[in-house]
């Protein structure tokens, strides 16, 4: 296994580059091991979406849950932007690739995703997501921010996305209440 840690642009985010096991029959890979994020707390629920591709989801962010992304099929552009007042990285953004990249080949990265940084994916392709969640559902914890906020100016590779309502409805970062904005 490998870490890729890009604490130095959002502090505890943490992508993972699992062994992979091949032979003539096919492969083998572990998606998830708690020992890859040691500091994290216990994983109790899976999710799976499947999305057609020109969607995107989010930005969605979680004052108490933890998430862990894990793409088995298709090409997905992660968005990434820690909104926790008083971490070292507030403001920050990441843009990266999970699943099939651009040159054919599947990277098989996860990547452990804590609260209070906003996240989002657009589907480059029809996809699945498969994601580790560290808490069950909450509505009072689904909260989200406009995924094409000028104030975080994500570079999204889709130019008009196809996004459900409730994406639609997410207010700009500046129309969040203080109470709703999550500490670093």
């Amino acid at each position: 296994m490998t870490d890729i840690t890009p604490s130095e642009i959002i502090q505890d985010v943490v992508f993972i580059t699992p062994e992979i096991f091949s032979d003539d029959r096919g492969m083998f890979i572990e998606t998830w091991r708690k020992e890859w994020i040691p500091s994290g707390r216990e994983m109790v629920q899976s999710n799976r979406a499947d999305r057609k591709s020109g969607s995107l989801v989010g930005l969605h962010y979680h004052l108490f849950q933890s998430d862990y992304w894990y793409v088995p099929a298709g090409s997905v552009q992660v968005v990434l932007y820690d909104l926790r007042e008083g971490s070292p990285t507030v403001g920050n953004l990441i843009s990266a690739y999970l699943g099939v990249l651009p040159n054919g080949e599947h990277n098989h990265q996860g990547i452990y995703i804590p609260p209070g940084v906003a996240h989002g994916f657009a589907a480059l392709s029809d996809m699945t997501i498969t994601y580790l969640v560290d808490s069950y559902y909450n509505p009072e914890d689904e909260l989200g921010v406009a995924w094409n906020d000028p104030d975080i100016n994500a570079p999204w590779d889709l130019v008009e996305p196809t996004i459900s309502e409730r994406d639609s409805l997410n207010p700009l970062l500046s129309s969040i209440s203080p109470s709703l904005m999550p500490k670093g």
